[in-house]
């Protein structure tokens, strides 16, 4: 059946139609914050006490849009003998926010999780020179992160919290045998002092009496 004339076009002005009966509803931003999905890519979070300054994140960006300065120092032994070992400190972590284009490419690889994407999107600047943000900047946006989603019910257990429940039940058991152990070992101890208790003392007098009586042999003697 061929399609009537103009169909198309009363179907278009039945849309704006309806449209135009519903009431508008506008956002009242700033003073009304919008609800944004806890997965919003707003801008990221450095958490430093996690950053190694492995670099793979300035390596694998894409804008390359992520600065980072460190230095070495050396860490003296923990125990006598030991070695001395180097570790690097940061020195700057940036990130220019004109070039990145919020891939979260650095986010993926960073095998410490010391970047997070945080919803807070409110740094606007008026020169665009101002938009490279440092690590303390960085650092204040890591407390906007929202916290992980709860894991499924029926999910696996994750194989961190295994190893470490895993690592506290044995450290427990341990302890407990330990603690087993610790009255077996003084009851010996307890037992040969009640025996010494238990004994009658000799009077010091006795004792000197026999150490004066001569032997039978010294007496012909003299």
């Amino acid at each position: 059946m061929a399609p009537i004339p103009g169909s198309g076009l009363a179907k278009g002005l039945a849309v704006t139609l309806r449209t135009m009966t519903k009431k508008s509803v506008t956002a009242q931003y700033p003073d009304a914050q919008p609800d944004l999905p806890p997965r919003t890519r707003g801008v990221i979070g450095l958490f430093e006490e996690n950053c190694t300054v492995c670099m793979l994140c300035a390596r694998e960006c894409p804008d390359w849009c992520i600065y980072i300065d460190s230095h070495k120092e050396t860490v003296p032994a923990a125990t006598p003998g030991g070695r001395e070992r180097s570790r690097n400190v940061l020195d700057r972590f940036a990130i220019d926010f004109a070039l990145c284009m919020y891939c979260g490419i650095c986010i993926e690889v960073c095998p410490f999780d010391a970047l997070f994407w945080s919803p807070e999107f409110e740094y606007a600047e008026t020169d665009i020179r101002d938009l490279t943000h440092e690590r303390d900047k960085l650092r204040e946006w890591m407390w906007t992160v929202p916290a992980p989603p709860a894991l499924d019910p029926g999910a696996e257990e994750p194989k961190e919290l295994a190893t470490a429940r895993k690592a506290a039940e044995k450290l427990a058991a341990q302890q407990a045998q330990q603690a087993q152990q610790a009255p077996s070992a003084t009851e010996p101890h307890a037992d040969e002092q009640a025996r010494a208790a238990e004994q009658p003392t000799r009077p010091q007098g006795d004792s000197k009496q026999q150490t004066d009586q001569p032997k039978p042999g010294q007496e012909g003697q003299e």
